[in-house]
């Protein structure tokens, strides 16, 4: 990789600015914050760091052409496949599955328990939670009234409500799996006198607010204090592939504050911010290039556990809709396409080679482990629900994928958890959602800055 652009711009945490009135008039807004930025990048293509292993055009250099072409980096599928299975079939399988009851309700622990800095009191107010349910309530079926939020909930967050945690949960039955800790995320699943059960239908993922140092801060110590540093040429291959993980996830975060925007407050007014996606992913190649390496790593785990993953049992009480989970998830593992185009995704057994492997590995769970105790650090209910989950969903990948033999088969002592199904569905749903976005909604965006550009350029020139 030739560029290595901060992580800081990529997004810090789940929000960022304030809106406008019109999306008309969201470009001309958010030109006056990127107009030195713009100026600079018109008279210097140094400004847009390149990865020079991918074509910014196609072979004839014809309009429109690709701009991500050629083999995902240290993958085994190109763009073009990634694009043509998402589209065709793993966006709409994940979409209805993470719609139906199982993948809908998720176990998480909302408190604020940070090890690295003082609390910052954000979400420390009680009314700032969501309701515990004890373990004699569950898996009961849950019956809870929903009468909107209270003027003590607006409170939290700084008065936004966007940024809390809807606390409404229908009737719905679960029946549990076997609760084991994962090696690779510092979370005790078992502890379920400390955990929420939240339906992610009633909070998506989306803007917050929640932005400045406090988020900034989160990124940092993820990337630099407490865990990964930059890849470098002498870095080795395991800790690469941790780091554009880390980017990758990043990155699908960002796209999807670009994707769900606070545009117009006082209208309440929401929708795509372009100029916003383009500042903090298509403009470094290898953020784009970190996002489908995340999402083909994802994708792989996916598949290696699917003899685990075809016999769990989806029971939530309502038989029909459990049927259609069982149907879509065996759709999603035995899809013919997927198996014929992209067979293998991402080829783990190249890792953890060599006499150092076992203590690598062991060092790169540690530092994913800090990774997942940071999050208890972020200071917004929902950008920690959606920070949680997608972490505990790689941390399930990493368990997957290197829970294996030397015939490369996972091992007997491998368990899966029911939350970890469930984070791991969502979180390739996520990276799916992502994928779908930039590339369909990445040209217009870097057509609209170069638009912009070109026309900053003729008015200095004047």
């Amino acid at each position: 990789m030739t560029s290595k652009p901060s992580p800081t711009p990529n997004g810090a945490g789940a929000g960022a600015g304030g809106g406008v009135r019109r999306w008309k008039r969201l470009w001309v807004a958010t030109a006056a914050g990127l107009l030195l930025v713009l100026l600079a990048a018109a008279v210097s293509s140094r400004s847009l760091p390149a990865i020079p292993s991918y074509s910014r055009s196609g072979g004839c250099g014809c309009p429109g052409a690709r701009k991500y072409t050629g083999l995902v980096e240290d993958c085994c599928c190109d763009y073009e496949t990634v694009d043509a299975i998402n589209e065709d079939v793993l966006y709409p399988i994940l979409q209805q599955l993470v719609s139906l009851p199982f993948f809908r309700y998720f176990k998480v622990k909302l408190w604020c328990d940070c090890l690295f800095w003082p609390d910052d009191g954000v979400c420390a107010l009680k009314d700032c939670s969501v309701c515990e349910c004890p373990d004699n309530e569950f898996p009961e079926p849950f019956k809870k009234p929903y009468s909107g939020l209270s003027p003590q909930n607006m409170i939290c967050q700084g008065g936004k409500p966007e940024a809390t945690v809807d606390r409404t949960l229908d009737s719905k039955v679960f029946k549990g799996w076997v609760e084991t800790d994962s090696p690779w995320t510092s979370d005790d699943e078992t502890d379920n006198a400390k955990m929420n059960y939240v339906n992610l239908r009633l909070n998506p993922e989306r803007y917050t607010g929640y932005t400045g140092d406090p988020a900034r801060r989160i990124w940092d110590s993820i990337y630099k204090e407490k865990c990964i540093k930059y890849p470098s040429e002498d870095m080795c291959q395991e800790k690469k592939a941790l780091y554009k993980l880390i980017s990758g996830l990043h990155s699908s975060i960002s796209v999807h504050i670009a994707y769900d925007y606070l545009l117009d407050k006082s209208t309440d007014l929401w929708g795509h911010n372009l100029p916003l996606l383009y500042d903090r992913v298509l403009k470094y190649p290898e953020r784009v290039q970190n996002l489908y390496f995340t999402y083909l790593f994802v994708l792989r785990a996916v598949t290696k556990a699917t003899d685990y993953l075809e016999q769990a049992e989806y029971n939530t009480g309502n038989p029909e809709e459990d049927l259609k989970t069982q149907s879509l998830v065996k759709q999603l593992l035995y899809n013919h396409k997927l198996r014929s185009t992209c067979p293998l995704p991402f080829d783990e057994a190249k890792l953890w080679q060599g006499e150092n492997g076992p203590e690598l590995k062991q060092e790169i769970q540690k530092q994913f482990r800090n990774i997942s105790a940071i999050m208890n650090c972020v200071g917004c209910e929902k950008c920690l629900l959606w920070g949680k989950l997608q972490v505990l969903g790689l941390g399930t990948a990493l368990k997957i994928l290197f829970s294996v033999d030397r015939e490369n088969n996972l091992n007997q002592q491998f368990h899966l958890q029911r939350n970890d199904a469930i984070a791991l569905v969502n979180l390739l749903n996520k990276l799916s959602e992502s994928v779908k976005f930039v590339h369909e909604k990445g040209p217009s965006a870097e057509e609209g800055i170069k638009q912009l550009r070109s026309s900053t350029v003729q008015k200095g020139a004047s």
